[in-house]
């Protein structure tokens, strides 16, 4: 086994040498040259080198948050424009009878269905709001508003007609995304059954 010894240089050697002393198999002694730090260049290929992959990396990230907004966005429009036509479509199939708008090719920004009550569906401050016995509740979630609302009421004048309402409305997502905001009109013509 080889013991390494240490002897104490002067300056001017450890400045040199910046190593050690040490025996080897033969008994000898030796210098053994340790580097010690980095030159100048050195520091500056490593500081280039980082400085390019702290870039990549950076872009890669702003890509994946862009994407991420991209998809919530058009999730939240999509999802709730789907809940908004299911619970209108439900609700209207329902009713005994639409009450407003009042007369055929009259439009409203409010409907007004009699089902057991009065339920209003109207906006407010960007949210489509179902008013009824129970309460107000929104219809939207807090990630979009609503806006161009329109209850038109259409059919013929017939005795037995069916009352039908179109019903258009247009929804924006309130999350920002690099594209603008995320918008989508919903159409569609309802009965009562």
């Amino acid at each position: 086994m080889h013991r390494r010894h240490f002897v104490m240089l002067n300056s001017f050697q450890h400045l040199v040498f910046s190593g050690f002393r040490s025996r080897n198999k033969f008994g000898m002694t030796r210098i053994e040259k340790v580097m010690r730090g980095f030159t100048l260049i050195e520091l500056l290929i490593y500081m280039g080198l980082l400085s390019i992959i702290l870039v990549v990396l950076s872009q890669i990230f702003g890509s994946i948050l862009d994407a991420h907004l991209e998809s919530q966005a058009s999730s939240s429009v999509h999802r709730d424009g789907r809940f908004i036509l299911s619970k209108l479509t439900y609700d209207v199939h329902r009713a005994n009878s639409i009450v407003l708008p009042a007369s055929l090719g009259a439009s409203s920004t409010s409907l007004q269905l009699d089902i057991s009550g009065i339920n209003t569906y109207s906006l407010n401050n960007g949210n489509l709001e179902l008013t009824n016995s129970l309460g107000t509740n929104n219809l939207n979630s807090g990630d979009t508003t609503v806006s161009n609302l329109n209850f038109t009421r259409i059919g013929n004048s017939a005795a037995n007609a069916k009352n039908t309402v179109r019903i258009t409305y247009t929804i924006t997502s309130k999350i920002v995304r690099p594209k603008g905001m995320e918008t989508k009109d919903f159409q569609t013509t309802i009965g009562i059954r």
